[in-house]
């Protein structure tokens, strides 16, 4: 049996990477269930897991789970049981926010320092796009922070347009398995694109009626970026159903 770590999850085949850097597509055979959570994914992106090769091989299939250490997860949706596994096996959960285009609203936030403390994640919030708060953007940014870093939370300030606070962020995701998680629009993947331009990821545009982001990412993928990083990228979400 070969051993590796799941780095795409698109439904019903997983992306493994095995320690040499060698990328199998697998499926699953059976049924991985986490104790007391219907999840609608049983695998997912930070899983290591065992698998075995097609007769072929040029495929495999995921036949165990390694215990994880934590794991994400969100509600499927509103009326939903269930829930959906973003990721596993996490060192640093970064929740970006912004008081701007889109705004954050702090039940948001909330609910998911909520969730993450449950699952013994640390969190890191990171407020972006700092170069287009005006006065009063600035000082609602202030007053959170103020709150959460009074509550234990470490925060950092960025603008991926002036790269303002990039090296810093760069520094403290060195060696770690990174995730990033916040509304739609509001730089997760450009973020990505940022710290190494040779992933080039799809950036959404923000709604003008809404002032929302679009969805562009659609699924959880895990990225070895150039700098010694492992981040993964989450699908946006306007909101978090509390755990």
């Amino acid at each position: 049996m070969e051993k590796g770590i799941v780095i795409k999850s698109t439904g019903s085949w997983y992306t493994v990477r095995l320690p040499d850097q060698q990328i199998v597509l697998c499926g699953i055979r059976g049924k991985f269930r986490i104790k007391g959570i219907r999840a609608t994914n049983p695998v997912a992106v930070g899983d290591h897991v065992g698998f075995e090769w097609s007769e072929d091989r040029t495929t495999g299939i995921i036949t165990s789970i390694d215990e994880r250490t934590n794991y994400i997860i969100r509600k499927s949706s509103k009326l939903s049981k269930e829930y959906q596994l973003v990721a596993c096996n996490v060192d640093v959960a970064w929740l970006m926010v912004s008081m701007v285009l889109p705004r954050t609203l702090t039940p948001f936030i909330d609910r998911f320092l909520v969730s993450a403390e449950a699952y013994r994640i640390p969190v890191i919030i990171l407020f972006n796009k700092t170069d287009l708060y005006d006065e009063h953007a600035m000082n609602e940014m202030n007053y959170l922070w103020a709150i959460y870093t009074s509550a234990g939370y470490h925060c950092m300030q960025m603008s991926l347009q002036t790269k303002k606070g990039i090296e810093e962020v760069r520094s403290k995701m060195k060696g770690k398995i990174n995730v990033i998680t916040g509304n739609s629009g509001v730089g997760k993947s450009t973020l990505i694109n940022v710290l190494d331009p040779t992933i080039r990821l799809k950036i959404g545009e923000i709604s003008d009626y809404h002032q929302a982001g679009k969805h562009t990412t659609t699924f959880s993928e895990m990225f070895e970026l150039s700098s010694g990083i492992n981040i993964i990228d989450t699908p946006g979400i306007r909101g978090f159903g509390m755990i």
